[in-house]
């Protein structure tokens, strides 16, 4: 039997299953978001170092990703992704256990390498157990759980954090894996895949671990380090430099890359990547910093930060089934245009926000924004893959979503530095006026202390902490609207017609 004919013997439970797996692996990208100052504390680590965890999960994630190809032709297609899922798992459960922030960076970094196939693999396995007629359905599916989970991930970690303890936000993958992992090989055991020797671009995979791994350490660690004034950091610079140089270098001359760079050739698979990538790098951004904002300059509380978060899911979960179904009718450019006005729009209604503001429009600005993240994700896809052959559609996916997601990762790095380091200079700012023999701080420190100099000076030195927070925060959201205004002219270099090739519903990461 071809894996073309196979059917499981209850389509809609194998369903259920690739969705949970994919729900789970994608919640773990954001459900340590609110939990982080939580985690930093418990472990006895700074809010920057933390910031690791994230990151962590991500590079390993991204580096992972161009190794489906060479892991599926090697293994399979449903024992890949029964192995990951579990090793997921086991991962989930180390990283509930850590007992400092190493320990936990390096599990998250396994987790994250775990997670690599598990994406493209359920793509590909989901659109195999449908008639053509249904993929699009069996797409927009995945589309709506990779919009809901990272939604889902900052309420259910806030949650869990408040009511038990950060360890179950991991500890909770555990059941929900073993469940998928084995009703996906219960029912899809039967399938015939053939397994090969395939060769391994050693040379590309090493350098890709080196350059992009040393590029991490040099964002992550630069500021605490001070920069080029370290020794470390101008070494990592050096390695990263010459890793990425010798990993372009080589992808561009090997028969055989791990990484297809010259996809980029296609106008519109490049347009469309860039687009991706930046537009996801600064939603990335938006989900880092909000619930972070909540907690450390409004008071929330984890559960109350993931609230307020929430409203973004609102409008995609009602609107993804509606624009799979009439979004051919429009313009995508004019579609992707739509939703980075409304990215944009809500980013500088956040650059106005200020320490009093309340819950209501802080949720209003996620719910809005919901409808750009609605119509963000399906006409960029089509786009990206509009103008390649239907034998690099699976390449071309692979390429996207591993560009995308280290995107995101370096995007979290960036965004964590900026916020600090602009909060460090705007307290200077607001301190440079501030004197002993000053009238109105003479007033101020009387009456904030009732009398005590120290407490007096703790609770303004807690205040203008805040305030240079609250600045570096708006100013951070001004730059994140001009990011999403400027992807408008990027997503006009693409040219149509942007229908769906035929080898479209093969793009699984083979």
């Amino acid at each position: 039997m071809s894996n073309a004919s196979f059917q499981p013997s209850n389509p809609g439970l194998t369903t259920v299953g690739l969705a949970l797996a994919t729900f789970m692996q994608v919640l773990d990208t954001t459900i340590a978001n609110v939990s982080l100052p939580t985690i930093a504390g418990n472990l006895g680590a700074s809010a920057d170092q933390a910031t690791w965890v994230i990151t962590s999960f991500a590079v390993s994630n991204a580096i992972a990703l161009p190794l489906t190809g060479w892991l599926t032709r090697r293994f399979g297609e449903v024992r890949l992704f029964v192995a990951a899922t579990l090793l997921f798992c086991a991962a989930s459960v180390l990283c509930g256990m850590a007992q400092s922030m190493g320990m936990l960076i390096v599990f998250r970094a396994l987790q994250g390498a775990v997670a690599g196939p598990m994406y493209p693999i359920t793509q590909s396995l989901l659109l195999s157990i449908y008639p053509p007629e249904k993929r699009s359905q069996a797409i927009a599916l995945l589309v709506m759980v990779t919009i809901v989970a990272p939604i889902a991930g900052p309420i259910l970690g806030g949650w869990i954090t408040d009511n038990y303890s950060w360890p179950w936000i991991f500890f909770i993958n555990l059941p929900i894996g073993v469940f998928a992992a084995l009703v996906v090989f219960s029912q899809m055991r039967g399938r015939v895949e053939q397994k090969l020797r395939p060769k391994m671009d050693y040379v590309g995979l090493i350098s890709l671990v080196i350059g992009v791994g040393a590029l991490q350490i040099f964002l992550d660690k630069g500021n605490d380090e001070d920069w080029f004034e370290s020794t470390f950091i101008i070494i990592a610079a050096i390695v990263a430099a010459i890793g990425i140089a010798v990993f372009l270098i080589w992808e561009l001359t090997d028969r055989e890359p791990i990484v297809n760079l010259r996809l980029f050739r296609h106008r519109n698979f490049f347009a469309g990547t860039l687009s991706m990538t930046l537009a996801y790098g600064a939603f990335f951004s938006i989900n880092i910093l909000v619930p972070q904002w909540l907690q450390r300059n409004l008071g929330y509380t984890s559960t109350w930060a993931g609230f307020a978060a929430a409203p973004i899911g609102i409008l995609p979960i009602l609107l993804t089934p509606l624009v799979g179904r009439y979004i051919n009718r429009f313009d995508l450019r004019m579609v992707a245009s739509c939703s980075f006005m409304i990215m944009a729009w809500t980013s500088f209604m956040r650059s106005g926000f200020y320490l009093d503001i309340d819950f209501y429009h802080v949720a209003l600005a996620q719910f809005i924004q919901g409808l750009g993240v609605a119509v963000f994700f399906m006409p960029i896809t089509q786009i990206m893959l509009s103008d390649l052959r239907p034998n690099e559609i699976a390449s071309g996916m692979g390429l996207a979503t591993f560009i995308r997601t280290l995107g995101a990762s370096f995007s979290a790095s960036i965004t964590t530095f900026l916020w600090q380091h602009r909060a460090i200079v705007h307290h200077a700012q607001l301190t440079e006026h501030l004197t002993a023999y000053d009238t109105d701080t003479q007033q101020a420190v009387a009456t904030l202390g009732n009398g005590n100099v120290n407490t007096a000076f703790r609770v303004l030195e807690q205040m203008i902490n805040q305030q240079a927070y609250q600045l570096s925060f708006n100013e951070l959201f001004h730059l994140l609207g001009l990011v999403f205004a400027s992807l408008i002219f990027v997503i006009w270099i693409a040219r149509p017609p942007f229908s769906a090739k035929s080898g479209a519903a093969d793009a699984g990461g083979h």
